[in-house]
């Protein structure tokens, strides 16, 4: 963001971005405070002329058609610091892109529902080491899948049965053995994909019982693996509050926040144009959600992957975290239940295994619902304690509690985003002032 001069010498790009961010001050409010206030200047911590460079970037990713379009928040002290929007919102209809687009969240839809059920903990109405079959019986017997030889050398898959029950903390941080279907030839993997899972028109009720026939890919509580827990925490959330849990993130997270923009599906038709659409041949996001069309609505509210937003409701999602539980004067967790979520919970004291298929990264642990950094990369300033997460269909945020400041790229280009994120974020640290001071001690 431009540092701006009132004796009327600014550009008119600058200005034409400074109103621009004082527009989404102005609807927004402050996150911090909920007021309207204008947005600070970068001397909160951001040079201007690096902050330039990731505009460039992304104009020149729509140009060479990698991707639709984008928007990208860094927020600061609860202030935008940088907000711009990219390309369209459908490249087929050339819609431009607006701050109001609407996009699939995929797997951001995590972070919403361990929140919801992390505010369930805070209620005393759920417990951490309680077991899923309080909650929903069907996984009382569940069984675990073991691979094995036989003596013509060919895999079969054998089932034992679990030595400890899965508990909630399990699905908070996906180490309950619950899989995906999409990934990896393991032998229960590709039973997931063979099982017709996804079938029909279900429920979150019918949808777990269908997971509990299943076996595990390992016993609860020894390793990470990234699947449909969090689509079996979202029918705890049902069980234990008694109202769908769309409802119940409505009555608690989405209205009180102002996510206005944030559920399942897109109910009004008037909003169809506002759909972000990915290119068209770079559709390629599995059968997971059945979110081809987030206007076809199903029963089916999935928790893990399954949420729409914007970009100003998952800021203030995001703020109200980074502000320790409170939006606007409102608590919404505890601040040690934020703090509690973004540690690490799968460490090495924990004997805990990561496989393969580990996505937060060899330098990073999990927490509830987020990637937490432990480890600060070789040649980077990404910063221990960082949380964040992602969605196949190319959204991507972090937040860095020590700089007080998250950052959000809107985007529908599920081939692009992890090639995008990593470039982002490093420009994004290379536009802090702090940065720029070390490069100058070092140099003199």
């Amino acid at each position: 963001m431009k540092r701006w001069r009132i004796d009327g010498a600014v550009s008119s790009r600058g200005m034409a971005v400074a109103l621009g961010l004082l527009a989404a001050a102005v609807a927004w409010g402050s996150p911090s405070t909920g007021r309207a206030e204008p947005p600070v200047s970068h001397a909160a911590g951001f040079s201007h002329a690096r902050l330039d460079r990731i505009s460039d970037y992304m104009r020149n990713e729509v140009t060479t058609g990698k991707i639709p379009g984008a928007i990208v928040l860094i927020q600061q002290h609860g202030k935008p610091v940088y907000l711009e929007k990219f390309g369209f919102i459908d490249v087929e209809s050339g819609h431009p892109m607006t701050e109001d687009a609407i996009f699939r969240l995929y797997s951001m839809s995590k972070a919403i529902t361990s929140v919801a059920a992390m505010m369930l903990v805070d209620d005393g109405k759920l417990a951490l080491d309680d077991p899923l079959s309080k909650y929903i019986p069907a996984f009382a017997n569940v069984k675990v899948g073991v691979e094995k030889r036989d003596e013509g050398g060919n895999v079969t898959l054998a089932l034992e049965p679990a030595r400890h029950p899965i508990t909630i903390e399990d699905l908070l941080r996906h180490t309950s053995g619950l899989t995906y279907g999409f990934y990896g030839k393991d032998a229960v993997r590709k039973l997931y994909l063979s099982s017709n899972l996804y079938l029909g028109d279900f429920d979150n009720a019918e949808f777990a019982d269908r997971l509990a026939k299943l076996p595990l890919m390992e016993q609860p509580g020894t390793g990470f693996d990234y699947g449909h827990s969090i689509d079996v925490l979202g029918r705890v959330i049902e069980v234990v509050s008694g109202k769908s849990l769309y409802e119940f993130e409505k009555q608690r997270l989405f209205d009180p926040l102002g996510m206005n923009d944030t559920a399942f599906y897109v109910t009004d038709q008037a909003k169809r144009p506002l759909i972000a659409e990915p290119m068209p041949d770079d559709r390629s996001t599995g059968p997971v959600t059945g979110l081809s069309d987030p206007m076809q609505l199903r029963r089916w509210q999935g928790g893990g992957a399954g949420m729409v937003s914007s970009m100003s409701d998952y800021a203030r999602f995001l703020q109200m975290l980074l502000n320790g539980g409170t939006f606007d004067g409102k608590r919404y967790l505890k601040p040690e239940t934020v703090a509690l979520m973004t540690s690490d919970h799968i460490g090495p004291g924990t004997k805990i295994s990561h496989d393969g298929f580990y996505f937060p990264g060899a330098d990073s642990g999990f927490g509830f619902g987020f990637a937490v950094r432990t480890t600060q990369p070789p040649n980077t300033r990404f910063p221990v304690g960082e949380y964040r997460w992602d969605g196949v269909g190319g959204t991507f945020f972090f937040v860095d509690p020590k700089d007080d400041m998250f950052m959000i790229c809107m985007m529908q280009s599920p081939s692009q985003r992890w090639r995008i994120e990593n470039e982002m974020k490093t420009m994004v640290y290379g536009a802090l002032e702090t940065d720029l001071r070390i490069s100058h001690d070092l140099a003199h």
